[in-house]
């Protein structure tokens, strides 16, 4: 096997043509990575000095009633890894920038896709559609000429001659294509280590890893397929036209079609309908502005009660803080409640998704690419769980600093001081762990090593016994 894989190898080498198509392919994934990276570092110092100019206004606040600091609030901006620069996922369409205020979770805004042009958004270079579309469309090309040029030319019945088994021959010529196919996706990946070589730590080193892992195993399921269809096929037009609509069907319909039907069979609401139903259900807790809010009553007589005093003027602390605090609280569990909602189908969605992988492995592909990269709706989704702990956490300490901090009720002049404000913490993105990715996206792991073994299956046993001359 090794001597077919040489051979192979020398007779790839000695194409000119190849070579240059090569050479281009680095050349135009080069562009991409630069162009990624250019607008990356473009993001990032922008959020940058938005972040530190935003907590620099925070900490000079001299001195500021807590609730009005609360509505005045802060934003957080979504951070990002080098990694979203191979596939950025969902992060051109889910936004960038969420604020932090009391009574209100918003959603985020200012996304990619919302800011870029028309002609842009059919345009743009990306890494991910290179490693995805275009070199395994080469890989085809070339695992089909290795196996019809030689049989047109005789020379598999040469090596046949010479002690070679069909089995052993076919699966030897899928390994040196694969190989070149590793070949492609290793130099790309060294021109991305290169150019984001300083931004490199243990977390990304391992995601580049799985990354590096997922498409290797795609590129074999390509280049075997073709090999066992060039084999069954001694009608090259009948074996090139069945692999190009293997890939056109893998590509095109059925991640379109499975994404039409996954929707259909667990629906996400609309906007308008998930607002409404989260108005609706905030309506029934406490009106932290209103103080004759039935709801708020009884949470005063159960204050004053504790406090073992008559009226709230009586009390040592300030209610007002209290009551928006149970607003607070009450809008925390309306937020759980539809989000932890919206979570599960989000889930569903995801798992019907992934079991079409075994359909087609692209969509395994695509759904592991994604999650190593960090760029999908898994790392998305803990980024706002993140943020809503924190503005949790945030308005609590202004609450409290309302109520406990020295003023009276009613008394809405009351300013808390500098240091106070110094003393809340700023926002920090914990990033999700590489063993969170692995569980979450084992099942894509688990098909494209499936795939990998049906191809060598049907490499070895759809050869065996054939006459492929």
């Amino acid at each position: 096997m090794k001597q077919i894989i040489k051979n192979e190898w020398r007779v790839l080498l000695r194409n000119a043509n190849l070579l240059r198509l090569f050479g281009g392919f680095l050349i135009v994934f080069m562009l991409a990575i630069f162009l990624s990276n250019k607008q990356h570092d473009k993001q990032l110092a922008t959020y940058n000095n938005a972040k530190d100019e935003l907590r620099a206004q925070w900490e000079s606040i001299d001195s500021m009633n807590p609730h009005s600091a609360a509505h005045y609030g802060t934003y957080v901006f979504k951070p990002s890894n080098v990694l979203t620069n191979l596939d950025e996922g969902v992060n051109s369409v889910t936004g960038n920038v969420l604020r932090v205020e009391g009574h209100v979770q918003n959603e985020m805004v200012h996304s990619e896709a919302s800011q870029m042009m028309s002609v842009s958004k059919f345009g743009k270079l990306k890494a991910s559609l290179l490693l995805q579309y275009i070199v395994p469309l080469l890989l085809i090309f070339l695992a089909f000429s290795s196996v019809s040029s030689e049989r047109q030319q005789g020379r598999l019945k040469i090596l046949l001659l010479q002690g070679a088994t069909p089995s052993r021959l076919m699966l030897s010529k899928a390994i040196a294509i694969w190989l070149f196919g590793l070949t492609l996706l290793g130099f790309s990946v060294l021109v991305y280590t290169f150019l984001n070589f300083e931004n490199f730590n243990s977390d990304l080193f391992y995601r580049l890893i799985f990354f590096i892992t997922s498409y290797s195993l795609y590129y074999f399921i390509i280049v075997g397929l073709t090999v066992f269809l060039s084999t069954r096929f001694k009608n090259p037009t009948m074996a090139l036209t069945s692999m190009i609509g293997i890939w056109i069907l893998w590509t095109v319909f059925i991640p379109n079609i499975v994404m039409s039907s996954v929707e259909k069979w667990h629906p996400l609401p609309s906007r308008n309908e998930f607002k409404t139903a989260m108005q609706d259900d905030r309506s029934k807790g406490i009106d932290g502005h209103n103080p004759r809010d039935r709801r708020g009553k009884d949470l005063e007589k159960k204050v004053l009660a504790q406090y073992k005093v008559d009226s709230l003027s009586q009390l040592p602390i300030n209610f007002d803080g209290i009551r928006m605090q149970a607003d607070e609280d009450y809008g925390n569990i309306v937020w759980d409640k539809h989000f932890g909602n919206l979570s599960k189908v989000l889930q569903k969605q995801k798992q019907k998704v992934q079991l079409f992988g075994i359909v087609s492995p692209l969509i395994a592909l695509k759904n592991s690419s994604m999650g190593y990269a960090g760029s999908d709706n898994f790392h998305h989704q803990a980024f706002l769980r993140q943020v809503e702990d924190y503005r949790r956490v945030f308005i609590k300490q202004l609450n409290d600093e309302h109520a406990y901090g020295g003023s009276k009720t009613g008394n809405w002049r009351w300013k808390a001081q500098n240091d106070f404000f110094k003393s809340i913490k700023d926002f920090e993105y914990k990033t999700t762990s590489i063993k969170s990715v692995l569980k979450h996206y084992a099942n894509d792991n688990l098909i494209l090593v499936l795939w990998s073994i049906f191809t060598v299956v049907m490499i070895l046993l759809g050869t065996k016994r054939m006459d492929i001359v």
